[in-house]
């Protein structure tokens, strides 16, 4: 399973599940991290961590831990059976 930390920079990827719990979790979803959101990877700070995305109209820095935790498929990826 890919994760927002598989994208490269100005990749888009469609959020498929979260595997936070608790106030992280909530509050990301709060934010609008929700399944069926897209997610384009903006930037990586210096030295790796944070990872800055662009979702809903708005950037959004998150750890590398946790953009390891959310599940996501890159656009453009065959989703169906040929």
């Amino acid at each position: 399973m890919l994760t927002l930390n598989d994208l490269k920079k100005n990749e888009t990827g469609i959020i498929t599940g979260i595997a936070l719990e608790g106030l992280m979790k909530r509050r990301l979803i709060d934010m609008g991290v929700t399944t069926g959101a897209a997610v384009t990877m903006l930037r990586t700070a210096p030295l790796g961590d944070p990872i800055e995305f662009y979702i809903l109209d708005y950037n959004l820095s998150l750890r590398k831990k946790e953009a390891g935790k959310i599940y996501i498929r890159k656009v453009g990826e065959d989703v169906g059976s040929k």
